[in-house]
């Protein structure tokens, strides 16, 4: 708390309950391909209960002004009117710096996905997203790719599937309480320094959108010079993600990269 000009005490901005709300702000729940109205709703209603207000779907399948979603979301309603809808997942990342995918089937692939109270704190670290998948699939692996880290509900191994509703309700949940832990219970910034374990929590990691363009930009360059064939293009290219992403590029570090790409590139055109 502060003093006005009166002597009268006014609420700080960096009160416990304002940091929580900034931090839930910043995270954006992304829904790639969602196919019922009344699931859509539902996670309208579970944001604004836990304090969440971006909501983004990514090619819907259903009418998020519909009134089936409409009744279900109930008093988060302005939510469905102020969600936004894009084309594409890689769209639904412009602004992000940290995303992380959910995924509920065992995949032949390195995630290592970590259950939601262990990797979330990471999501309130900066602007984030949390993607889910569609209700029949789940995420493809080339969706999957997008992200740099995942997620996995520990659930019965006798009825392993979730409803999406249902699985953003949990990690809605569950990003609230992780604020409000860390709200009451701050880093002691004298105790921090050299002991973090992950490089990202160190550094200003690069917008979701420049690794993007870096993807880009590298896959065509190594298509041209026939490291890569386009009929196995993507899944090279999933591999080399995996590797860049797990690694928490700063700005900096993608612009070199993208300076060595454009630079190769200028040699390709110029033999």
């Amino acid at each position: 708390m502060g003093n006005n000009c009166n002597g009268m005490q006014v609420p700080s901005r960096r009160d416990g309950a304002f940091m929580i709300e900034l931090q839930l702000a910043r995270i954006r729940i992304v829904l790639v391909e969602p196919a019922g109205s009344l699931n859509v709703g539902a996670v309208a209603r579970v944001m604004k209960n836990m304090g969440l207000s971006q909501l983004v779907l990514v090619n819907p399948q259903c009418d998020p002004g519909s009134t089936e979603a409409q009744r279900m979301a109930v008093h988060a309603s302005d939510l469905l009117t102020q969600a936004r809808c894009v084309d594409t997942l890689t769209e639904s990342l412009v602004g992000c710096q940290r995303a992380i995918a959910t995924t509920a089937r065992p995949r032949h692939l390195p995630l290592n996905p970590q259950p939601p109270h262990q990797i979330l704190p990471w999501l309130l670290e900066g602007s984030s997203a949390l993607i889910f998948g569609p209700e029949d699939r789940g995420l493809s692996n080339e969706e999957l790719y997008h992200a740099q880290q995942f997620l996995q509900i520990p659930t019965s191994t006798e009825y392993a599937a979730l409803n999406l509703a249902q699985a953003v309700t949990i990690c809605c949940y569950e990003l609230r309480q992780l604020a409000l832990e860390k709200a009451a219970h701050p880093p002691d910034s004298s105790t921090l320094v050299g002991v973090s374990e992950d490089r990202s929590q160190e550094i200003d990691l690069a917008p979701i959108q420049d690794l993007e363009d870096f993807y880009k930009s590298c896959e065509d360059s190594l298509l041209d010079i026939g490291f890569l064939y386009p009929h196995t293009a993507a899944a090279r290219m999933g591999k080399l993600r995996q590797i860049f992403n797990r690694s928490g590029l700063s700005a900096q570090e993608v612009a070199m990269l993208r300076g060595i790409i454009r630079q190769v590139q200028w040699k390709i055109r110029s033999n």
